[in-house]
């Protein structure tokens, strides 16, 4: 007689379980089901939503996408070619070179997302469901089951970790909890790392430079002419989602790859692409974000330098703004100034820059030696010396200098060469206004700080910086003399601000202490200038750029919260610090830091993406 035994398993053995989905259906009937929904809420912003013009966007017509339907319509749109890309059609490849079931998954929920929003905005305005047409009840159900089948694709789930059998009922919960969450993560994880992109012939490349130039220049101006808040709110939805599905399909990787290979196209693309900005308006409203988004962004890529480069916390850096500001308002003409002198343009910006790198020299060179959070004290300090000092120098409590709280009013605008930056002007059948003419100043004044960024953080101060950044001590132990090198970048930086601030005395033609706190609601402001470093990327040149756009156009069209505008925008800040640390468009270095599992570069660069 024969006795038949089985081997025991091995308790350190993990038992492998096939791939499922989050939601339990088959994958082929998960995959059919997502492309069918999305295909069905095409259809449905074909339709009318709702049967009365009094919800803003008219999506009462038939055959006719309008105002939401037209972001819904883009995000089903998106979902349907992944879909379609992960059944392997031919000449779908290139959509997904890291795999199309992540990008599925962040199309459906953009659309998912946004057609809910929009019904439920709907609802919630009209007063109920009943004023709902058939096309609104198509999209909401249309969306979600094209979600569902998304999530219902396959994805390898993390191995639950052991839990003692002596933790309390809190602590299972934290541990089950957190397994979710990982879960979660997981499911919206990219299969597979996008492959590398193929060498093309230089002039495909520069098209595709040009085509993604294109598609930003596109998606800024629809944001940017948002005419009422449920559809901004809507464009941050389906912009957001779209991107995070971009990126999991690997085109924003691959796009990155192309253009590092013709940097000086894709800069020189760029600034192009900014340039038609104007012409793209039919009035100088949304001319005068633009300018001031250039102003921001121009000083904050000069805090770049100090804080991204240098590794030197500042925060009092609006204050070289304001200096620059009133050194050039000072000598500009102005009425309330005590110096009768009408300096030309060329003359009132070196008076402004240097005069900002003159205090930018005073004060570093005595704080310089402190580090971290002393350094950081000691610079906010003289940011608020700075408004108080001009705030006082009115003649009663000090000189008549800067005419107190009143400021420096009535700035003439610029002449340049006999072209008045004040008057409209016609070019090729386009009027360009006062603040789209101040628009193209500042562009070139951004080019040349962008100019002096690359090249000095490719230069041997910039290597400098970086070293002093990732350790001051073995910096100082090889040589580097470390308070030398940190009085240059302040200068430097310092000196960027105060160019930005004489046009922006001119732009707003006034000029006061209290547009130069630490934190306010309004940017620029130190607070406001350091967050867009640290969310668009620190010691990139793209990063601080983009952060700063954001910065100023997400408050200028979140008013409608009234007082709870800075709570939704702080809250989004800490999300996006929590799951995205090393900011929007990172530098390589600074991501593995934060993401060690991440696969090391063959070659690091300083200015990132």
């Amino acid at each position: 007689m024969t006795t038949q035994t089985t081997a025991p398993e091995t308790p350190g053995a993990r038992r492998t379980e096939t791939p499922s989905g989050l939601v339990p259906l088959p994958e082929k009937a998960g995959r059919a089901l997502a492309l069918g929904g999305s295909v069905l809420t095409i259809v449905s912003t074909f339709l009318a939503w709702t049967w009365t013009a009094e919800f803003p966007g008219d999506l009462t017509v038939y055959g006719y996408p309008g105002g939401l339907q037209v972001l819904v319509l883009v995000g089903a749109a998106l979902a349907t070619l992944f879909a379609l890309a992960s059944y392997g059609l031919r000449g779908l490849g290139w959509l997904t070179p890291a795999g199309p079931d992540a990008a599925l998954k962040f199309a459906t929920l953009a659309t998912f997302a946004t057609s809910w929003y929009t019904v439920l905005a709907i609802s919630s305005k009209l007063g109920g469901l009943v004023n709902l047409e058939p096309g609104g009840f198509l999209v909401a159900v249309s969306s979600l089951a094209a979600l569902a089948g998304a999530l219902a694709l396959p994805f390898q789930r993390p191995e639950p970790e052991p839990i003692d059998p002596e933790d309390t009922g809190w602590e299972k919960f934290k541990h089950s909890a957190a397994h979710g969450w990982e879960t979660i993560k997981a499911v919206f994880t990219a299969s597979g790392s996008p492959r590398p992109v193929p060498a093309l012939p230089s002039y495909a490349e520069i098209l595709i430079i040009v085509a993604s130039l294109a598609l930003g220049l596109l998606v800024f101006t629809y944001g940017i002419g948002t005419e009422y808040d449920e559809q901004f709110i809507g464009f941050l939805i389906t912009a957001g989602f779209g991107f995070a599905a971009l990126n999991k399909a690997g085109l924003i990787a691959h796009a990155s790859q192309i253009a590092s290979r013709h940097q000086n196209i894709t800069i020189c693309g760029a600034f192009l692409a900014a340039a038609l900005f104007p012409f793209t308006q039919t009035d100088d409203q949304y001319a005068t974000l633009g300018v001031y988004i250039l102003i921001f962004a121009t000083v904050a890529l000069g805090l770049n330098i100090v804080v991204g480069l240098a590794g030197l916390l500042d925060l009092g850096y609006v204050a070289f703004l304001g200096v620059g500001a009133y050194a050039a308002a000072l000598v500009s003409g102005s009425p309330s100034s005590p110096f009768d002198v009408h300096f030309p343009f060329w003359a009132a910006v070196l008076v402004g820059a240097a005069a900002s790198l003159v205090f930018g020299v005073l004060i570093g060179a005595p704080t310089l030696r402190l580090r971290g959070d002393y350094l950081a004290i000691v610079t906010l300090g003289f940011g608020e010396i700075f408004r108080i000092t001009a705030n006082n120098l009115d003649g009663t409590s000090g000189p008549d200098i800067t005419n107190g709280s009143n400021g420096v009013s009535s700035i003439p605008n610029l002449d340049v060469l006999g072209f008045d930056f004040g008057a409209q002007h016609d070019m090729g059948g386009f009027t360009i206004g006062r603040f789209a003419n101040y628009f193209f100043l500042m562009l070139i004044i951004t080019a040349v700080v962008v100019l002096v960024f690359r090249r000095s953080g490719n230069s041997r101060i910039g290597r400098a910086w970086v070293a002093i950044r990732e350790d001051e001590t073995a910096a100082l132990a090889m040589g580097i003399n470390g308070f030398r090198v940190k009085l240059i970048a302040f200068a430097v930086g310092a000196s960027l601000a105060g160019l930005a601030g004489t046009v922006q005395a001119h732009v707003t033609y006034t000029v006061t202490p209290e547009q130069y706190l630490f934190a306010g609601p309004i940017p620029p402001n130190s607070a406001f200038l350091l967050a867009a470093v640290v969310l668009g990327g620190m010691g990139t040149i793209s990063g601080p750029l983009i952060g700063a756009a954001l910065l100023f156009l997400i408050p200028n069209k979140l008013q409608f919260l009234g007082n709870y505008q800075l709570f939704a925008f702080g809250l989004a800040l800490i999300l996006l610090m929590r799951f995205r640390p090393e900011g929007l468009i990172p530098n390589r270095r600074r991501q593995l830091e934060f993401h060690e599992e991440a696969e090391a570069p063959t070659h690091l660069t300083k200015a990132g993406a």
